[in-house]
């Protein structure tokens, strides 16, 4: 399937974008609100967010640029250290930008 990029193709772009979006979220929650909440599935939903930050960060680990990994170090020392994500974020930022300038 084609859609032309000009004129009225880049809106119906968006549009089947925003609706695939939010058919995944609102069915998400439509298919959690079968499932009984135990102490199981709890554990469940939190590990599942922990490995999805990993999944998301592992290759930028690998694959990335020393501005990256010095980014990802940075971030994990402040947050272990200060346990705030902000400040941890942008020391990230901080040393992505200083590493890829000079």
């Amino acid at each position: 399937m084609n859609i032309d990029a000009a004129g009225h193709g880049t809106l119906i772009i968006i549009l089947i974008m925003a609706i695939v979006t939010l058919a995944t979220r609102w069915g998400g929650v439509f298919v959690m609100s079968f499932v009984p909440i135990n102490y199981r599935v709890q554990q469940f939903i939190t590990a599942m967010s922990g490995s999805v930050l990993v999944a998301v960060l592992a290759p930028l680990a690998i694959e990335g640029d020393n501005g990256a990994r010095l980014a990802l170090l940075s971030t994990a020392i402040i947050m272990v250290i200060v346990k705030k994500p902000l400040p941890a974020i942008a020391a990230g930022i901080l040393a992505a930008a200083l590493v890829r300038q000079f």
